[in-house]
């Protein structure tokens, strides 16, 4: 039997926090009490359909920021559609 893991280092992951948020983030690691994500932008419905905000507007966007794990109800990898997105908007990569 294999074991497929889910998500790693450098990956773009979703997490749904306690107060109903729902994250995108690049993983940079994770331990028993805390994640430690890169770049989280926060999952928005506009006009156009589903978008992302940062998670927050007053500190430097590329640092890293560490959820308590007590806080996170679940996460796992992102979508598709939704990880493009993503990367378009938090770098200079687009892809097809």
């Amino acid at each position: 039997m294999l074991l497929e893991i889910p998500y790693k280092a450098g990956d773009t992951i979703s997490l749904k926090l306690s107060t109903g948020e729902e994250i995108v983030a690049r993983l940079d690691t994770e331990s028993s009490d805390s994640y430690t994500v890169k770049k989280p932008m926060v999952l928005i419905a506009n006009e156009n359909g589903l978008g992302l905000a940062p998670f927050m507007y007053s500190v430097n966007p590329d640092a890293k920021f560490i959820l308590n794990a007590n806080t996170v109800t679940c996460m796992g990898k992102t979508e598709g559609e939704i990880a493009k997105q993503y990367t378009a908007t938090t770098s200079n990569i687009v892809t097809p």
